[in-house]
């Protein structure tokens, strides 16, 4: 024991003052080291979110926009159709003529939120990361025989991410532009 207490002569310090401070300094970098650590996965998953959330912006504004100047507005369950029809209840596709008068219809298939156009092919406007639970167009004035400004609203609901999921749902209206006198 006398060892343990006998004085370095060049620094001052017992051997037990030197043992506890590096300790005390090991155990201060362990935690800091985990906090500095989890700080760098946050910052990863926010990441990871804001680009998963910037392409399903991008997707949902484009999509507005081409039904915001887009005509003939029929909703339904399934197909594509070119005449105008209201759907107040609800449907999980969106068949439009577009302003190059070029059908464009919007559906979702599995969980991707897919778009054709002019008969084309399907393609994905979502990225694979975007999962979508539900898509519901509704559809008013869209009728032929209505006095109402056609308008279509789109509710979405989804979730990002698998280990961390995030929960989200979007809901906008779409007024035609083009007026339906």
């Amino acid at each position: 024991m006398s060892m343990l207490r006998s004085h370095n002569k060049q620094s001052g310090f017992t051997l037990i003052e030197l043992m506890t401070a590096l300790s005390i300094f090991a155990i201060v970098m362990t935690i800091s080291m985990g906090s500095i650590l989890g700080i760098f996965s946050s910052n990863r998953k926010s990441r990871s979110l804001r680009t998963v959330m910037n392409n399903l912006n991008s997707a949902v504004e484009s999509m507005s926009k081409e039904m915001r100047y887009g005509t003939n507005y029929h909703c339904g369950s399934s197909g594509t159709q070119t005449a105008p029809q209201n759907c107040a209840s609800g449907g999980t596709y969106m068949s439009f003529l577009s302003s190059e008068n070029l059908q464009v219809t919007y559906r979702l298939t599995g969980t991707t939120l897919e778009k054709q156009v002019a008969s084309g092919s399907y393609a994905s406007v979502t990225a694979p990361e975007v999962v979508i639970d539900t898509l519901t167009f509704y559809t008013l004035g869209a009728g032929i025989t209505d006095t109402l400004q056609p308008k279509v609203i789109i509710k979405l609901q989804g979730h990002a991410g698998t280990k961390e999921r995030t929960d989200f749902t979007i809901q906008t209206l779409v007024s035609q532009r083009l007026l339906d006198i």
